[in-house]
């Protein structure tokens, strides 16, 4: 069932004023309005579900500093990608708690940077938590839109993230306030049938084909381009809820034709991710020459919720807030 109007889901709290998925992050961001909040989901090598924008966790935290930590540095293929850094399931529980997050883009969000050190990493339970204490507060149901981060990765290495997930959200909710996305299909089917109750969203990017399919079909992958079609959205309405889009393919000439279509299947569709900072806005969109710099946001946010779209992940959920209310006339 379509939401009655626009979600706005904070992606990974608010995370255009705070360090992601922080504790202040949260709970900034129930404060601003959202409606929901996007985590994103690894694991430890205990099985235990933390919320870090990846696995590799030297951009999002000060393991690189840690002595302690220094022989954990590796280099892995995640994905088809090779990187270097430290890797959540290479830590206990025990031992990432100890370390402090920071601010994933400090020369953008110097802001943010300024908070750099003062709070611990989360886990998916804690989390559930501040959802609940800020529905608490503020009197509105609050949802999780959880992203399950590389499940075919962590699968070939012996940790299961549908059956540790499914456990979790199981646990917290009926289904109401519970929204499971990921770029794998697989997954978000083992998990429905694990009996989590509530809606699932496929994420497409603009490119490029889904790592759970490349990791079967090789270079024969169905490509996303192929998902987006009448014939690749009526196979998709088969089993999941909703398409989660880049919004580069939202400002293209077809884009609201492309939210029309997939209406028509029966998908809600959402898109990601929406900011006010040069670097991501559109070129015509952008004032003065600093990345920094906030651009004409406004245009660009109301462009993508005029296409009709069900749901914006917004790093700034005020300002999603904002353009939420100047597109459907809300006071």
């Amino acid at each position: 069932m379509r939401p009655p109007r626009p979600l706005v889901i904070g992606h990974r709290g608010a995370s255009g004023y705070r360090p992601e998925h922080t504790r202040s992050a949260y709970e900034l961001a129930i404060s601003l309005g959202v409606d929901a909040i996007e985590p994103d989901i690894v694991a430890t090598r205990d099985g235990v579900l933390v919320l870090r924008h990846e696995n590799e966790i030297s951009g999002t935290t000060d393991v690189a500093t840690r002595p302690e930590f220094a022989d954990r540095r590796a280099t892995k293929r995640i994905d088809g990608v090779s990187l270097t850094g430290w890797f959540t399931e290479d830590f206990t529980w025990a031992e990432l708690s100890t370390l402090r997050a920071t601010e994933r883009l400090p020369a953008l969000r110097q802001t943010s940077a300024t908070f750099d050190g003062t709070e611990g990493i989360l886990r998916l339970r804690d989390l559930l938590q501040i959802l609940d204490a800020g529905a608490e507060r503020t009197g509105r149901a609050i949802s999780v839109v959880a992203e399950v981060k590389h499940p075919t990765y962590f699968a070939s290495i012996g940790i299961p993230l549908d059956e540790l997930v499914a456990d979790e959200l199981k646990r917290w909710d009926e289904g109401d306030r519970i929204i499971v996305e990921c770029f794998e299909q697989t997954v978000l089917d083992e998990i429905r049938e694990r009996g989590v109750r509530g809606r699932f969203i496929y994420l497409l990017e603009a490119r490029g084909s889904a790592p759970d399919l490349v990791a079967r079909f090789g270079s024969k992958a169905l490509p996303y381009s192929a998902q987006l079609t009448d014939a690749g959205l009526a196979r998709l309405a088969k089993h999941v809820d909703g398409v989660s889009l880049d919004k580069a393919l939202l400002l293209r000439p077809t884009g609201t034709d492309l939210v029309t279509r997939a209406h028509a299947a029966g998908l809600e569709v959402y898109t990601w991710t929406l900011r006010p900072e040069n670097r991501f806005l559109a070129p015509e969109r952008r004032i003065g020459k600093r990345a920094a710099d906030w651009g004409d946001w406004r245009v660009e946010f109301g462009a993508i919720l005029g296409t009709g779209v069900d749901g914006i992940f917004v790093d700034h959920p005020d300002l999603g807030v904002t353009a939420r209310a100047e597109v459907t006339g809300e006071t």
